[in-house]
């Protein structure tokens, strides 16, 4: 399957808010990621470690990728 999206962070979930933060700021609206979220929201148990996943257009993987470097 191919996807329009490209993941650009991984890692914990209140650096990933951040990060989808900065990118707003700029224009970008990123998709996010989190399974454990997800879970908790439809009534499953959530896993402590939880990681998410931060997407962007491809279009805009370049202007996104200069936010990432920068911070």
């Amino acid at each position: 399957m191919d996807s329009n999206y490209t993941r650009i962070f991984i890692g914990n979930p209140i650096e990933a808010q951040g990060l989808i933060a900065r990118l707003k700021e700029v224009g970008i609206i990123a998709v996010v990621k989190n399974e454990a979220e997800s879970a908790r929201l439809a009534g499953f148990g959530a896993s402590p470690q939880s990681s998410a996943e931060v997407f962007v257009h491809k279009d805009e993987l370049e202007k996104a990728m200069n936010v990432v470097k920068v911070n």
